[in-house]
């Protein structure tokens, strides 16, 4: 960058909404949900792991049921985006 003086620095990409993905996953897991935003995960029952990649952590079906509402919340995501 030239010049003395940085006028506007824009984001091209939105930042990941964990505390929605959270709010989404305690209406499925009432409870069970805890938000670690300062950390970047949400840990649900505790034994699965959720990162803005998806599941890091866990298996077994309560695992895919947290990777179903992930994906479904990220469609919605990119479908609001585009």
């Amino acid at each position: 960058m030239n010049g003395i003086v940085v006028a506007q620095i824009l984001s091209a990409e939105k930042p990941f909404d964990l505390k929605a993905l959270a709010d989404r996953l305690e209406k499925v897991f009432p409870t069970m949900v805890k938000l670690y935003e300062d950390k970047g995960f949400i840990w649900i029952m505790d034994k699965v792991k959720l990162t803005e990649k998806g599941v890091v952590e866990g298996s077994g079906p309560a695992a895919e049921r947290v990777q179903k509402v992930y994906e479904q919340f990220m469609g919605e995501a990119k479908s609001k985006t585009s």
